[in-house]
């Protein structure tokens, strides 16, 4: 399974996401901001890092830009609970590999993560 790096602020996201992947066998690290994040990616390597985009310390927009410098194959998906921020995302279709809308489900969160993992893009919106 996957080693993945979840970056999100709001404590009941980042559990939901870090024990339903866990549950599905991956390893999880967990972080509250994207600056803990980058910190984390400059100790260990990592096959998905999954972050929110509105966060303090380091919005996951700049984390996504500093990430794919450090790791360039590494995919990365997005998490946003506003609309306005989605396009943002959308903007770096070369860095990002998805944007899941919150609220996700346990289903639509290991779907996207087992297709990003497995190689394929969403079909155009």
């Amino acid at each position: 399974m996957a080693r993945i790096l979840v970056a999100e602020d709001n404590a009941a996201v980042r559990e939901f996401v870090e024990r339903g992947l866990t549950h599905f066998g991956h390893t999880v690290v967990a972080v509250s901001d994207g600056g803990a994040a980058l910190h984390c990616l400059s100790l260990e390597s990592y096959d998905l890092l999954i972050t929110d985009i509105v966060m303090p310390v380091m919005d996951g927009i700049a984390l996504a830009l500093k990430a794919s410098s450090a790791a360039p194959d590494m995919p990365v998906l997005m998490m946003t609970g506003y609309a306005h921020e989605r396009q943002r995302a959308y903007n770096l279709q070369e860095l990002i590999a998805d944007v899941l809308d919150k609220p996700f489900s346990l289903e639509e969160l290991t779907a996207t993560v087992d297709r990003i993992l497995s190689g394929h893009r969403p079909a155009a919106s």
